[in-house]
């Protein structure tokens, strides 16, 4: 398949779960595909596992004025960028006496402010037919169990779709979001595996299909947003939840 060929992709989170899948199928469709995340080790292992044209890039995906030097890095090592994945996430999930002011900021900064400035730095090296696909979340339709900041910085993310798809229009810059539903990752794994057993068990009572999505499933969904095939696509959310986020549990 070729549906990405000569394309330059960044997926920002890329060394797992929704990211690491999205590369490789980035991959798989000809793109060339930068990968971000903090950990050397990580990034390495992941750039193992995918082969092909990957770009490894040690970025706190949190940590905002880092996304400029990101920005700068991409500048350097391409002569384009068509896709950026914003993946990256913090999932903290807390009840709300637990919450303390730098853990809502944290949180804030890597799922909400960051992206934007990161899209900001990007504007010189993006190509007059790009993609920008913003990664949420059902939890920013619904309220579960100790999701409320999380969800409220995700809902905040999925509204650039609609403002940046409006700001950016004459730069040929598309901006779409993508919202998963419960999906099998490693997001999950410090809650210890009975607990992470429990979670899945009540996402398939609840998620009208029945089951958990995969991270492959996600992916997919990128690989449209991030093609021509959507090219007429601007300033929506593409759901891929299940039905979870549409209808009543």
């Amino acid at each position: 398949m070729d549906r990405l060929a000569g394309k330059h992709a960044l997926i920002t989170g890329g060394t797992s779960g929704i990211g690491l899948a999205t590369a490789r199928e980035f991959l798989a469709e000809g793109a060339t595909v930068a990968i971000t995340g903090r950990s050397r080790e990580r990034l390495d292992e992941a750039a193992r596992q995918l082969g092909g044209p990957v770009l490894p890039i040690v970025s706190d995906a949190g940590d905002v004025p880092g996304q400029a030097a990101l920005a700068a890095r991409l500048q350097d090592e391409w002569p384009k960028l068509d896709i950026v994945m914003s993946n990256a996430a913090d999932v903290t999930h807390l009840p709300i006496e637990a919450w303390t002011e730098q853990a809502f900021d944290r949180l804030v900064a890597t799922n909400l402010k960051a992206p934007f400035f990161l899209i900001k730095a990007l504007l010189p090296l993006f190509s007059q037919q790009s993609s920008v696909i913003l990664v949420g979340s059902v939890s920013a339709f619904v309220g579960h169990e100790n999701a409320t900041v999380y969800g409220a910085a995700k809902a905040g993310l999925l509204s650039y779709a609609r403002g940046l798809t409006y700001e950016l229009k004459d730069r040929g810059i598309r901006v779409n979001g993508l919202s998963p539903g419960p999906t099998v990752t490693n997001a999950l794994k410090s809650l210890g595996a009975e607990r992470q057993a429990e979670l899945y068990e009540e996402f398939r009572r609840t998620v009208p299909l029945h089951r958990i999505g995969t991270a492959t499933e996600m992916a997919k969904a990128a690989v449209y947003l991030a093609s021509d095939e959507s090219a007429y696509t601007a300033g929506t959310v593409l759901r891929v939840d299940g039905g979870i986020g549409e209808l009543a549990y």
